[in-house]
C-alpha cells in the first residue's frame, strides 16, 4: 500500500494529528475517534495496525496498555513530504508575499495609531 494510500482515509489522518502531539495510548486514540467517526473499537484497532504496519506509527506495551506514536522513523511521511516539495515551489512565494502584505499592514495600522 503506498504512503497516500494509507493517509487516504479519514480516520489514519486523525489518528496520525492525534499522534503528533505524542504518545496515546489505544484507548484514549479510540475513545476519540469512535466519538468523532462514529465507529467501533475493532475497525479503530485495524486503522492503528495499517498505521503501524506501514511504517507510520509504532507501539509499545506498557503495563496491559499499549502506547502508540508516530514513528521516529516514518519513512512513508519523509516520501510524502518528498513529493509535496515539487508544489512548495507553486505556493511559497506566495506565501511570502502575503507574509510582506501583512506585515506591511501591520506597521501602517502602527503608524496610523502613533500620534
Amino acid at each position: 500500500m503506498h504512503a497516500f494510500d494509507v493517509l487516504g482515509d479519514p480516520v489514519r489522518r486523525r489518528l496520525l494529528e492525534l499522534l503528533a502531539d505524542g504518545e496515546r495510548s489505544a484507548g484514549d486514540l479510540t475513545e476519540t475517534v469512535r466519538a468523532e467517526f462514529g465507529i467501533s473499537q475493532p475497525a479503530v484497532s485495524q486503522h492503528l495496525r495499517v498505521l503501524r504496519d506501514h511504517g507510520f506509527a509504532s507501539v509499545r506495551p506498557d503495563g496491559a496498555r499499549r502506547l502508540y506514536s508516530v514513528d521516529a522513523d516514518a519513512r512513508p511521511l519523509h516520501e510524502v513530504d518528498d513529493w509535496l516539495q515539487a508544489f512548495r515551489r507553486a505556493w511559497t512565494p506566495r506565501l511570502a508575499a502575503l507574509d510582506t502584505e501583512i506585515a506591511r499592514g501591520r506597521r501602517a495600522r502602527r503608524t496610523e495609531e502613533t500620534p
